[in-house]
Protein backbone atom coordinates (compact mmCIF):
# COMPACT_ATOMS: atom_id res chain seq x y z
CA UNK A 1 0.00 0.00 0.00
CA UNK A 2 0.86 3.83 -0.63
CA UNK A 3 0.08 5.55 2.51
CA UNK A 4 0.05 9.60 1.16
CA UNK A 5 -0.49 11.37 4.55
CA UNK A 6 -2.04 15.36 4.77
CA UNK A 7 -0.05 17.59 6.77
CA UNK A 8 -1.73 20.74 7.65
CA UNK A 9 -4.73 19.94 10.13
CA UNK A 10 -4.09 16.11 9.41
CA UNK A 11 -0.83 14.60 10.83
CA UNK A 12 -1.02 18.64 12.43
CA UNK A 13 -4.41 19.00 13.44
CA UNK A 14 -4.05 22.68 14.74
CA UNK A 15 -3.31 23.95 11.11
CA UNK A 16 0.53 24.83 11.44
CA UNK A 17 0.22 27.14 8.16
CA UNK A 18 -3.23 29.52 9.23
CA UNK A 19 -1.67 29.61 12.55
CA UNK A 20 1.53 31.10 11.16
CA UNK A 21 -0.39 33.49 8.92
CA UNK A 22 -2.63 34.69 12.10
CA UNK A 23 0.16 35.09 13.98
CA UNK A 24 2.52 36.85 12.17
CA UNK A 25 1.55 37.65 8.75
CA UNK A 26 -1.04 41.51 7.76
CA UNK A 27 -4.97 40.77 7.36
CA UNK A 28 -4.26 40.73 3.43
CA UNK A 29 -3.58 36.71 4.05
CA UNK A 30 -7.56 36.43 4.74
CA UNK A 31 -8.48 38.31 1.54
CA UNK A 32 -5.97 35.93 -0.87
CA UNK A 33 -7.46 33.22 1.10
CA UNK A 34 -10.86 34.55 0.20
CA UNK A 35 -9.59 34.59 -3.92
CA UNK A 36 -8.19 31.43 -3.56
CA UNK A 37 -11.50 29.86 -2.33
CA UNK A 38 -13.50 31.81 -4.99
CA UNK A 39 -11.25 30.45 -8.04
CA UNK A 40 -10.01 33.83 -8.57
CA UNK A 41 -6.45 33.05 -8.13
CA UNK A 42 -4.34 29.21 -7.77
CA UNK A 43 -3.77 27.70 -4.70
CA UNK A 44 -0.14 28.19 -5.63
CA UNK A 45 0.29 31.80 -5.97
CA UNK A 46 -2.38 32.32 -2.56
CA UNK A 47 0.29 30.47 -0.67
CA UNK A 48 3.58 32.63 -2.21
CA UNK A 49 1.75 35.85 -1.45
CA UNK A 50 0.57 34.82 1.51
CA UNK A 51 3.87 33.64 2.41
CA UNK A 52 5.17 36.77 1.59
CA UNK A 53 3.24 38.86 3.79
CA UNK A 54 5.08 36.78 7.21
CA UNK A 55 6.67 39.12 9.62
CA UNK A 56 9.03 36.82 11.47
CA UNK A 57 12.44 34.71 11.40
CA UNK A 58 13.77 32.32 11.71
CA UNK A 59 14.37 31.93 15.82
CA UNK A 60 10.55 33.17 16.42
CA UNK A 61 9.00 30.86 13.53
CA UNK A 62 11.01 27.91 15.35
CA UNK A 63 9.56 28.54 18.77
CA UNK A 64 6.12 29.53 17.50
CA UNK A 65 6.25 25.62 15.53
CA UNK A 66 7.53 24.21 18.14
CA UNK A 67 4.58 24.77 20.52
CA UNK A 68 2.16 23.02 17.77
CA UNK A 69 1.42 19.54 18.53
CA UNK A 70 1.14 16.41 15.94
CA UNK A 71 -2.06 13.87 16.73
CA UNK A 72 -0.60 11.99 19.10
CA UNK A 73 -2.32 8.76 17.51
CA UNK A 74 -0.14 9.62 14.48
CA UNK A 75 3.26 7.55 15.56
CA UNK A 76 1.17 3.94 16.12
CA UNK A 77 -0.60 4.32 13.19
CA UNK A 78 3.17 4.99 10.80
CA UNK A 79 4.35 1.82 13.00
CA UNK A 80 1.65 -0.36 11.99
CA UNK A 81 0.94 1.36 7.84
CA UNK A 82 4.67 1.19 7.45
CA UNK A 83 4.18 -2.66 7.90
CA UNK A 84 1.69 -2.78 4.75
CA UNK A 85 3.61 -0.30 2.47
CA UNK A 86 5.04 3.34 2.28
CA UNK A 87 3.91 6.25 3.98
CA UNK A 88 4.59 9.43 3.08
CA UNK A 89 3.45 13.12 4.04
CA UNK A 90 2.48 14.88 0.82
CA UNK A 91 1.21 18.77 1.84
CA UNK A 92 0.15 22.12 0.01
CA UNK A 93 1.55 24.18 2.87
CA UNK A 94 5.62 24.55 3.39
CA UNK A 95 7.99 22.24 4.43
CA UNK A 96 9.67 23.41 7.15
CA UNK A 97 7.26 23.07 10.14
CA UNK A 98 6.96 19.34 8.69
CA UNK A 99 10.93 18.60 9.65
CA UNK A 100 10.56 20.32 12.62
CA UNK A 101 7.83 19.03 13.77
CA UNK A 102 8.72 15.25 12.46
CA UNK A 103 11.91 16.13 14.65
CA UNK A 104 10.74 17.04 17.27
CA UNK A 105 8.42 14.20 18.11
CA UNK A 106 11.06 11.72 17.45
CA UNK A 107 9.40 10.02 14.34
CA UNK A 108 10.55 8.46 11.21
CA UNK A 109 11.80 10.60 8.55
CA UNK A 110 9.40 9.97 5.95
CA UNK A 111 9.27 10.74 2.25
CA UNK A 112 7.88 14.17 2.37
CA UNK A 113 6.03 16.55 -0.71
CA UNK A 114 5.88 20.53 0.71
CA UNK A 115 6.64 23.80 -0.14
CA UNK A 116 10.04 25.23 -0.05
CA UNK A 117 10.09 27.40 2.42
CA UNK A 118 13.12 29.91 2.14
CA UNK A 119 14.54 32.70 4.49
CA UNK A 120 15.24 35.90 3.15
CA UNK A 121 17.16 38.87 4.00
CA UNK A 122 13.81 41.16 3.61
CA UNK A 123 11.98 38.27 4.51
CA UNK A 124 10.22 34.65 3.62
CA UNK A 125 9.27 33.17 0.12
CA UNK A 126 8.59 29.66 -1.08
CA UNK A 127 9.25 27.62 -4.36
CA UNK A 128 7.53 24.64 -5.54
CA UNK A 129 9.91 21.16 -6.01
CA UNK A 130 7.09 19.10 -6.89
CA UNK A 131 4.93 21.16 -9.32
CA UNK A 132 3.26 19.60 -11.75
CA UNK A 133 2.27 21.80 -14.78
CA UNK A 134 -0.78 19.37 -15.84
CA UNK A 135 -1.86 19.89 -11.98
CA UNK A 136 -5.47 20.59 -11.96
CA UNK A 137 -5.64 21.80 -9.28
CA UNK A 138 -3.15 24.92 -9.06
CA UNK A 139 -1.41 23.46 -6.13
CA UNK A 140 2.22 23.90 -5.73
CA UNK A 141 2.62 19.99 -4.66
CA UNK A 142 0.62 18.02 -7.05
CA UNK A 143 -0.37 15.50 -4.51
CA UNK A 144 -1.59 12.97 -7.61
CA UNK A 145 2.25 13.29 -9.57
CA UNK A 146 3.27 12.05 -5.51
CA UNK A 147 1.40 9.07 -5.29
CA UNK A 148 1.66 8.25 -8.93
CA UNK A 149 5.29 7.90 -8.45
CA UNK A 150 5.11 6.23 -5.55
CA UNK A 151 2.75 3.75 -6.78
CA UNK A 152 4.93 2.90 -9.63
CA UNK A 153 8.34 2.57 -7.50
CA UNK A 154 6.41 0.21 -4.96
CA UNK A 155 3.04 -0.88 -6.18
CA UNK A 156 0.35 -1.34 -4.48
CA UNK A 157 -3.16 0.75 -4.03
CA UNK A 158 -3.04 4.37 -3.05
CA UNK A 159 -4.77 5.35 0.99
CA UNK A 160 -5.39 8.82 0.87
CA UNK A 161 -5.43 10.50 4.38
CA UNK A 162 -6.62 14.32 4.65
CA UNK A 163 -8.87 16.97 5.41
CA UNK A 164 -8.94 19.95 2.90
CA UNK A 165 -8.95 21.34 -0.76
CA UNK A 166 -5.81 20.10 -1.52
CA UNK A 167 -6.81 16.27 -1.32
CA UNK A 168 -10.00 16.86 -3.90
CA UNK A 169 -8.25 15.98 -6.23
CA UNK A 170 -6.18 12.55 -5.27
CA UNK A 171 -9.45 11.62 -3.44
CA UNK A 172 -10.77 10.64 -6.64
CA UNK A 173 -8.31 8.80 -7.62
CA UNK A 174 -6.72 7.30 -4.63
CA UNK A 175 -7.98 3.89 -4.01
CA UNK A 176 -8.86 4.23 -0.42
CA UNK A 177 -9.59 7.62 0.85
CA UNK A 178 -10.12 8.35 5.02
CA UNK A 179 -11.36 11.82 5.43
CA UNK A 180 -12.42 14.83 7.71
CA UNK A 181 -13.58 18.39 7.67
CA UNK A 182 -13.63 20.02 4.35
CA UNK A 183 -12.39 16.81 2.78
CA UNK A 184 -15.33 14.61 4.42
CA UNK A 185 -17.68 17.30 2.86
CA UNK A 186 -16.44 17.30 -0.49
CA UNK A 187 -16.65 13.58 -0.60
CA UNK A 188 -19.88 13.13 0.25
CA UNK A 189 -21.02 15.93 -2.06
CA UNK A 190 -19.52 13.83 -4.83
CA UNK A 191 -20.72 10.65 -3.89
CA UNK A 192 -16.75 9.36 -3.26
CA UNK A 193 -16.29 6.26 -1.03
CA UNK A 194 -14.72 7.18 2.00
CA UNK A 195 -14.22 6.30 5.86
CA UNK A 196 -14.38 9.24 7.90
CA UNK A 197 -12.05 9.82 10.73
CA UNK A 198 -11.41 12.13 13.85
CA UNK A 199 -7.61 11.13 14.34
CA UNK A 200 -5.00 8.50 13.48
CA UNK A 201 -6.45 6.21 15.92
CA UNK A 202 -9.24 5.98 14.05
CA UNK A 203 -7.17 5.17 11.35
CA UNK A 204 -5.10 2.63 12.52
CA UNK A 205 -8.22 0.62 14.09
CA UNK A 206 -9.98 0.49 10.39
CA UNK A 207 -6.28 -0.47 9.00
CA UNK A 208 -6.35 -3.65 11.52
CA UNK A 209 -10.33 -4.37 10.67
CA UNK A 210 -8.75 -4.75 7.03
CA UNK A 211 -6.02 -6.76 7.92
CA UNK A 212 -8.40 -8.83 10.23
CA UNK A 213 -11.36 -9.29 7.31
CA UNK A 214 -8.00 -10.32 4.93
CA UNK A 215 -7.24 -13.11 7.45
CA UNK A 216 -11.10 -14.47 7.36
CA UNK A 217 -10.90 -14.18 3.69
CA UNK A 218 -8.56 -16.40 3.07
CA UNK A 219 -9.19 -18.89 5.89
CA UNK A 220 -12.52 -19.03 4.21
CA UNK A 221 -11.33 -19.59 0.48
CA UNK A 222 -8.43 -22.70 2.17
CA UNK A 223 -11.52 -23.87 3.88
CA UNK A 224 -13.22 -24.23 0.51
Amino acid sequence: MIFIVDFDGTLAPRDPLDSLLARFATSRWQALEGDCQAGRISARTCLQEQVRLVEANRLELEAFFHDIELDPGFANFCRYAQTLGEVAIASDGIDYPIRLLMDKGRLPRLRSYANRLHFLAGGLDVSFPFLAGDCGAGNGTCKCAAAQGLATAFGGPVVLIGDGRSDFCLARRADHVFAKSSLRAYCEAEGIAHVPFASFDDVLQELRRWDLDAERSALQRAGT
